[in-house]
């Protein structure tokens, strides 16, 4: 069952959508006395929006609550049919946003606290990390593509030429969406390679070799850190030839099909711990 839905932040109209498992009431309560569900937040990319290209983010959560999560994916200020003006938030609004989004997402069913994913692709990814980092309720992350240098890599897609035109001008146009100084001053506030020793729990990486926006490389550095970490394991998986955004069938399968296996992975290791005993 899908149910589309407003999340009010500050002055913000968040449009989502809220994806329930299978025998969970759109009421919010469990199916079953004792179930809890797990919860996938799902945070789009730069200008992107809950759908996703190709609907990437549409057929993830509907995979996702067919296999038992709860899941919920909106659309940041300013992008898709939230309000706001995207090029004048800034990242540290966003990953207020998200904070304000795992509220609602607790709020609206009987979730299972230590089963709490983020699911980010490309900025959506730094931003999920950034998020779990001052967020203890988040438990797994899955960053699919994930920007690691976000005033670098987004001045890139943007031009050096729009860059300097919204700090002469105060403000560029790309995509149909004004940028303003505010917004490049926030990028330039956060280096996720440096955070990831911040967050303790269990990380999930997926990139393409042929992704020509965000280099693949990113995902080698980002093991590498989350494996300096004490707690936590940190996996990645490298999807051949894929692109940024998956836009093959076969890509959008193996990277949700990936996803999937993965967080099934924790569940039956998590089962097996509680039924372990001395």
């Amino acid at each position: 069952m899908e149910r589309h839905i407003t999340i009010k932040h500050e002055d913000l109209q968040l449009a989502g959508t809220i994806h329930y498992p299978e025998g969970v009431c759109s009421a919010g309560k469990q199916g079953q006395e004792g179930f809890r569900v797990p919860l996938v937040v799902i945070c789009h990319g730069f200008v992107g929006n809950r759908i996703g290209v190709d609907r990437l983010f549409v057929k993830t959560a509907r995979e996702l609550a067919l296999a038992g999560n709860l899941v919920l994916r909106f659309d940041y200020g300013g992008c898709g049919e939230s309000s706001g003006e995207y090029g004048d938030l800034g990242l540290e609004s966003m990953i207020a946003q998200t904070r304000t989004a795992l509220d609602y997402a607790l709020d609206c069913c009987d979730v299972d606290l230590s089963r709490v994913t983020l699911l980010g692709h490309s900025l959506g990814g730094a931003v999920a990390l950034l998020t779990a980092v001052k967020d203890r309720r988040v438990k797994r992350l899955v960053m699919w593509s994930a920007v690691g240098y976000p005033f670098n890599d987004i001045v890139k897609i943007i031009g050096r030429s729009g860059y300097d035109e919204s700090k002469l001008k105060g403000k560029t146009d790309y995509a149909g969406y004004s940028f303003t100084p505010k917004y490049f001053d926030s990028l330039g506030l956060y280096q996720p390679f440096q955070e990831t020793n911040r967050f303790a729990g269990d990380v999930l990486l997926i990139h393409g070799t042929s992704d020509d926006v965000i280099p693949v490389d990113y995902s080698f550095l980002y093991e590498k850190t989350f494996w300096l970490r004490s707690d936590g394991r940190c996996d990645k998986e490298i999807i051949f030839q894929a692109d940024h955004t998956y836009s093959t069938g076969t890509h959008q399968t193996q990277v949700i099909g990936k996803t999937k296996m993965w967080l099934r992975a924790l569940e039956e290791r998590q089962s097996d711990w509680q039924h372990w005993s001395i």
